[in-house]
């Protein structure tokens, strides 16, 4: 489904991409860790557009994406969540779903009031609003809504572009343990076919969630494998001093 080749940048001197290869499989859960610096976000904004790499490929379902910009990879189905909220505050939880469907639907060249109202944009509000637990909040104004909302919101937004792969930069960022735990079920109730990458610093999230664990050093990829695996690695208790030995 999503397939990274040899992907390396540079900053002037620094190296903060080294030669990274992924393939992730239709419905694949896979968790990306990694220390401060080590080079997550900007893998991330390769993949989506925002950064061109300087050598390697990426490939969206069989597709060469590497030269397409953001928007075009967007519309063959990859989308992303971001640590910071990028919502509009003066407008409803429904309304800032619909806005995303209706780009989906291509009801999105007028935004106004009656595009956002028309079925198939409702019916994709009501969907994502039931896979995230939004539905209680659907007609509360973002501006009021509790972080952890916010967050739920911020899936439920990405989910409504119809995505075959979603990147997920640490969802449970500034959330509460039992804020936590509710994510944890939220992505496993997420559906099957829908291809995870996910970027965290939740050591219980990445052990609950992932089907594949890997990590980032450098830039480089250093462990690529099982969650059992990882739980046994000696490499990754160096990198993370032992923060994990208990989870």
């Amino acid at each position: 489904m999503l397939e990274i080749r040899n992907l390396d940048k540079r900053f002037g001197p620094i190296h903060v991409t080294r030669d990274v290869t992924l393939m992730l499989e239709r419905g694949e859960r896979r968790v990306i860790l990694g220390p401060n610096g080590a080079g997550k976000t900007t893998l991330f904004n390769q993949l989506v557009g925002e950064l061109r790499p300087d050598t390697g490929t990426i490939h969206l379902a069989g597709e060469d994406v590497t030269a397409l910009p953001v928007p075009a990879r967007a519309r063959r189905g990859l989308s992303r969540s971001y640590q910071k909220n990028t919502l509009f505050d003066g407008l409803s939880v429904a309304d800032n779903l619909a806005l995303a469907a209706a780009v989906t639907t291509g009801n999105a060249m007028t935004l106004r009031r009656d595009s956002l109202n028309r079925p198939e944009v409702r019916e994709i509000v009501a969907e994502v609003a039931h896979q995230v637990n939004l539905l209680p909040h659907l007609e509360d104004r973002v501006s009021e809504v509790s972080y952890g909302v916010r967050r739920q919101l911020e899936v439920g937004v990405a989910l409504a572009t119809r995505p075959l792969v979603l990147l997920m930069d640490e969802p449970t960022s500034g959330v509460g343990p039992e804020m936590s735990k509710g994510f944890h079920d939220l992505l496993n109730n997420l559906p099957r076919d829908l291809t995870l990458l996910i970027i965290e610093h939740d050591m219980d999230l990445a052990f609950d969630v992932a089907d594949t664990i890997t990590v980032l050093n450098y830039g480089a990829v250093v462990f690529d494998g099982l969650p059992e695996q990882a739980r046994g690695s000696s490499l990754l208790r160096d990198i993370y001093l032992g923060s994990w030995e208990d989870a």
